[in-house]
């Protein structure tokens, strides 16, 4: 039984909660032991990032040191703006000896340095494997053409991130063909989807995404995979919004790859909370993998 430092962020607690669901259920299956870490904060996410340099790696140090103490290796963030948030406070507080110092005097304790960031999907591909994956795949996604979507902040900076290619990333893509589907190549993986500009620039966000949609439609996709929640509210919240500006239909799920996997592994929609999803994932599901 593998351990980790569970960091589910805010979204995985509201807005994603499906994403929450999905990912326990698939690391109980997995032999995946989560722990969540005790007391966490918000990561600071964007509005930390512009407000305050030293307040945006602060927060989620605070984060790391919560989970070192955990006695735990690794800590996991399933959202991919935490997870790059926790992975570039680690790096900078390392390599600035001026910050680091600042970071510990606000938050009253050394700094973490020692704990190991890891985003899910990084943990199912490199410590548990895609041999194993495959061993314990109940309902293949046999004929399911699926677009993998990395978004902007899963694989980037590379040198901070260090887990797949920073513009044509396989991680997911691997994944999916290990459970049988068809992982299509297209232009847009790692494209922004106008992320945290949801509520403030919608604009951006319609055009941003509309693109993102209408290239995973052309590539023939049936649905979309994400592995972060604010990919996965844009494309899946605005889709009807995006559809009436462009004139086009796309009707594509936007899909946890942690449902996904689960329903692979022989958990039902039910299970997953796939319920929860704005364009509905159940008739393309039923008819696919005859899954309900």
């Amino acid at each position: 039984m593998m351990k980790v430092a569970y960091y589910p962020g805010c979204s995985l607690h509201s807005t994603a909660r499906e994403y929450d669901i999905s990912f326990q259920l698939v690391c109980r299956k997995l032999g995946i032991e989560l722990q969540e870490i005790p007391h966490w904060v918000c990561c600071g996410s964007s509005p930390a990032h512009v407000t305050s340099h030293l307040l945006s790696i602060a927060l989620p140090c605070k984060n790391l040191i919560l989970a070192e103490e955990m006695g735990l290796d690794t800590v996991v963030a399933p959202c991919a703006a935490c997870f790059n948030r926790l992975k570039i406070a680690k790096q900078e507080v390392a390599e600035d000896s001026k910050l680091k110092k600042e970071v510990q005097e606000v938050l009253g304790k050394p700094s973490a340095g020692k704990i190991e960031v890891k985003h899910p999907l990084q943990v199912i591909i490199e410590d548990v494997g895609l041999k194993k994956v495959e061993e314990m795949t109940r309902r293949k996604l046999q004929g399911l053409r699926v677009a993998s979507y990395y978004g902007c902040l899963l694989v980037r900076p590379p040198s901070v991130i260090n887990f797949d290619d920073p513009e044509d990333p396989q991680s997911m893509d691997n994944l999916v063909s290990a459970l049988g589907g068809e992982a299509l190549p297209w232009a847009f993986k790692t494209e922004c989807c106008g992320a945290s500009f949801s509520l403030s620039e919608t604009d951006i966000v319609f055009e941003l995404s509309g693109e993102i949609l209408n290239e995973a439609l052309e590539a023939g996709a049936e649905c979309i995979l994400v592995a972060c929640p604010l990919c996965q509210s844009n494309l899946d919240l605005r889709q009807k919004g995006i559809e009436k500006r462009r004139g086009k239909k796309f009707n594509l799920p936007i899909l946890y790859f942690t449902e996904l996997l689960g329903l692979a592994l022989g958990m039902s929609m039910r299970q997953l909370g796939l319920s929860r999803h704005i364009v509905n994932p159940s008739k393309l599901l039923e008819r696919k993998l005859a899954v309900t």
